[in-house]
């Protein structure tokens, strides 16, 4: 027989897993700190200082798009608040589909180093962090698509409104923090080239 999970217990059991949202982006925070802290030693002891080439236009474009899916992800996360559910499935579309936007301008981006001559295994190593940075940053995207996913499903499937406004906020602060790591990759790339 399946028990029922009193309000106050299915408060806490959520408090729990934003916590470990929290972690992970911590964790991740941490990993991409060290990737760039890794950058700045190797090329700090180089000739070859920065990378040595032109960043692709793509990462522009990924950079426009990245931003007006963080807009969409905070009106979703507005009509869930104000009980607007179409208008919440709508804008969680839309981001989910300026992400999928954004990794494919990503994999555009990879084109046009590649075109450049700039390949992941380089003489200029430096070169090579171009794709790891943003390779890792995809993995997060995809991790990010997932969870907009779950949002959606939920939404979809009319839960309840605390776990639907619980999927709506674990959701965007994921959203935004992939956003802001985003931003602070292609402006520290920009400083290194």
């Amino acid at each position: 027989m399946k028990q029922v999970q009193s309000s106050g217990d299915e408060k806490i059991n959520l408090k729990a897993r934003k916590f470990l949202m929290w972690l992970f982006i911590v964790s991740s925070f941490i990993y991409f700190a060290g990737l760039t802290s890794g950058f700045i030693v190797y090329t700090s002891g180089s000739p070859n200082r920065g990378i040595k080439t032109l960043l692709p236009y793509a990462f522009k474009y990924s950079t426009i798009v990245i931003l007006v899916s963080s807009i969409t992800m905070h009106l979703a996360y507005l009509s869930g608040k104000r009980l607007q559910f179409q208008k919440q499935k709508l804008y969680l579309i839309l981001t989910m589909a300026l992400g999928v936007a954004f990794f494919f301008i990503q994999l555009a981006a990879w084109r046009q180093l590649i075109d450049q001559g700039v390949f992941f295994v380089s003489p200029n190593a430096s070169q090579s962090f171009i794709y790891v940075f943003t390779g890792s940053h995809l993995v997060h995207i995809f991790a990010g698509l997932m969870i907009l996913l779950t949002a959606l499903i939920g939404r979809m499937g009319n839960i309840s409104q605390v776990k639907n406004m619980f999927r709506l906020e674990v959701a965007s602060i994921f959203w935004h923090f992939i956003d802001i790591l985003w931003i602070y990759l292609y402006v520290f790339l920009l400083l290194n080239q």
